[in-house]
C-alpha cells in the first residue's frame, strides 16, 4: 500500500459475566462487549517513523524500535500490534476512547484490537477476527509483557450486539458460540460500577495468581487447571494440596461449573437464576482466588442490598469494576447507595453506568489521507 492509505476502526471494552481467569486455564468464559469503545485511526507513512498519539500524549520512534520492552507505557499496546503484524514501514496512529483505563473492562484489549483492525483495513490484509485477536493478544502479552489470557481481545473483535460470547479455551485455539443476552427483555438493566481503584496487569497479583494456578495444575496432574473439574476424586486431591493451591484450584473448578449454569440460564432466558451464581462467583473470587479488594466487596454488597438481583466483581481483579443486574426502577437508588457508601469511607466516588451487550469491533472508514509530516 502507498503512503497515505488510512483506516479508522473502533473496538469495545468487555464485561465478564462469569468465568474469571479461566481463559489461560483451559476453561470457558462468558463475556459481552460494552457499548463504550476505543477508536484508532492509522495512516501509512512514506518513511520508517512511527507516531502514536492520544490527545496531548505522543510517542515517536521508528520501526526499529518496535521490539518487546522498548516502548514505554500505553503506546506499547499500539506499537505491539505493528510488531506482531511485522509492519516494517512508518505508521501514524491516533487513539481516542471513552473507556476508563485500568477498570477491569479491557481498555488495553480494546486499544490493541482497534489498531489491529484498522491496520488490517489499511494494509488490506484480510485477516479473520480470530487471527486479529491473536495479533492483539501477542501485542499485549509479548510486546507489553502483561500475563493476560486471550479472552478480552476475542470478545472485543468478535462480539455481537444483544449477544454474549461463550468462549472455550480447552483447545489450541479458542472457539466460541453466541448466546442471547438481553436482560432488558426480563426487566433488568446491566450496570457497571467502576470503583476507580486502578490495576496494572503487568505487575503484581495477576501474574502471581496465574503462576499459582499453573502450580496447582501440576500438583493435580492435569494439563490445565480447568481440567481438574472432571477428576472423580477431586475433593480428596484438593485435601492433599497446600492450602493456597487448594484455594486456587477450588475456585477454578467451581467457576467451571458456574459458567455452565449461567450459560444454561441465558439459553433459557432465566435471568433470575443469575443471582446465586454471581454471588457465589464473587465469594469465590474474594475468598479462594483472592483477587477482590475492599472497594469491590463494598460495591457488590451495597448494590445487592439496594436492589440488584445479581452482582459480582468482573475482570482480572485487584481493583477495577463490578457488574450488576438491577430493575430499572432501582437504578437510581442503587447508584446513590454505592456512592454514599464510598463517601462514608472517604473513598473516591465510583462511576456507575448502564450498558447493553454491544457490537464487536468495526471498520468505520477507509481511504486516503495526506501522508503525515
Amino acid at each position: 500500500m502507498t503512503a497515505g492509505a488510512s483506516a479508522t476502526a473502533a473496538a469495545p471494552g468487555r464485561v465478564n459475566l462469569i468465568g474469571e481467569h479461566l481463559d489461560y486455564l483451559g476453561g470457558r468464559c462468558l463475556s459481552l462487549a460494552l457499548e463504550r469503545r476505543t477508536t484508532a485511526t492509522v495512516t501509512l507513512r512514506g518513511d520508517d517513523r512511527v507516531l502514536v498519539r492520544s490527545g496531548r500524549r505522543t510517542w515517536q520512534g521508528s520501526v526499529t524500535d518496535l521490539v518487546p520492552g522498548a516502548v514505554p507505557g500505553w503506546p506499547a499496546y499500539a506499537a505491539g500490534v505493528l510488531w506482531a503484524l511485522g509492519v516494517r514501514r512508518g505508521v501514524d496512529v491516533a487513539i481516542s476512547s471513552d473507556l476508563p483505563s485500568g477498570a477491569g473492562l479491557s481498555s488495553s484489549a480494546a486499544l490493541s484490537s482497534a489498531v489491529a483492525l484498522a491496520l488490517d483495513a489499511a494494509l488490506d490484509l484480510g485477516l479473520s477476527r480470530g487471527e486479529l485477536a491473536e495479533v492483539a493478544y501477542r501485542a499485549e502479552s509479548e510486546m507489553v509483557g502483561a500475563p493476560t489470557g486471550r479472552l478480552d481481545q476475542l470478545v472485543s473483535l468478535a462480539a455481537e450486539p444483544g449477544r454474549a460470547l461463550l468462549v472455550d479455551f480447552a483447545g489450541e485455539r479458542p472457539t466460541w458460540e453466541v448466546l442471547p443476552c438481553r436482560p432488558d427483555g426480563s426487566g433488568l438493566a446491566l450496570l457497571v460500577v467502576d470503583t476507580r481503584v486502578r490495576h496494572d496487569m503487568r505487575v503484581g497479583g495477576y501474574g502471581e495468581r496465574r503462576a499459582e494456578c499453573e502450580a496447582a495444575a501440576r500438583r493435580l496432574g492435569v494439563r490445565l487447571l480447568a481440567d481438574a473439574a472432571a477428576l472423580p476424586d477431586l475433593a480428596d486431591r484438593l485435601a492433599g494440596l497446600p492450602d493456597l493451591l487448594a484455594r486456587r484450584a477450588r475456585f477454578v473448578t467451581e467457576e467451571v461449573a458456574r459458567v455452565g449454569a449461567v450459560a444454561a440460564a441465558l439459553h433459557a432466558g432465566d435471568w433470575d437464576a443469575l443471582g446465586p451464581l454471581l454471588d457465589a462467583g464473587h465469594a469465590g473470587a474474594r475468598d479462594d482466588l483472592q483477587i477482590s479488594c475492599p472497594e469491590l466487596d463494598l460495591a457488590v454488597a451495597t448494590v445487592r442490598g439496594a436492589g440488584a438481583t445479581a452482582a459480582r466483581m468482573t475482570g482480572g481483579g485487584f481493583g477495577g469494576s463490578a457488574v450488576a443486574l438491577v430493575p430499572p426502577a432501582s437504578v437510581e437508588r442503587v447508584t446513590r447507595a454505592v456512592g454514599a457508601a464510598f463517601e462514608e469511607r472517604g473513598w473516591t466516588a465510583p462511576q456507575v453506568f448502564a450498558t447493553a451487550a454491544g457490537r464487536g469491533a468495526e471498520v468505520l472508514r477507509r481511504g486516503r489521507a495526506a501522508p503525515p509530516a
